[in-house]
């Protein structure tokens, strides 16, 4: 799990959904979330209510040359598994070509589904989004 949360802002819906009690906003609300990473498993409730969009899972154990990176995707049309898509940076540059391998959206992520992409291993903590490549 990867928290880039840079905004100090009244804001705490990942500690409030956390069943785990593994992210801590604390008061001030203010504050920046902190993952207790002994707690976190990795069950992704924290990622779709995140307003900013900043909660990531990444796994650099997924191949010997790629890693996973689940992060939440908010357009349409939704990527569907095996397509092709651009694998942007936080600036919104291309930086690779990822492959979709899952998109979960059930109803507990209340319409913000979260989206499983194949990247290069070395680009996994660089990935936060993806572009579609349909015309």
């Amino acid at each position: 799990m990867v928290i880039e949360c840079a905004e100090e802002i009244p804001c705490n819906p990942c500690e409030l959904v956390c069943p785990r009690g593994a992210i801590t906003v604390g008061e001030p609300i203010t504050n920046l979330p902190v993952l207790d990473e002994e707690k976190c498993d990795g069950c992704l409730v924290c990622i779709a209510p995140c307003p900013g969009l900043a909660i990531f899972v990444v796994d650099e154990a997924y191949s010997e040359r790629e890693a996973t990176v689940m992060l939440p995707y908010e357009f349409l049309p939704l990527p569907e598994k095996g397509e092709r898509v651009d694998a942007l940076n936080r600036r919104g540059e291309v930086v690779a070509e990822g492959t979709v391998l899952e998109v979960r959206n059930p109803r507990a992520f209340d319409r913000t589904p979260v989206v499983t992409v194949a990247v290069p291993r070395e680009l996994a903590m660089e990935v936060r989004h993806i572009r579609l490549r349909r015309r």
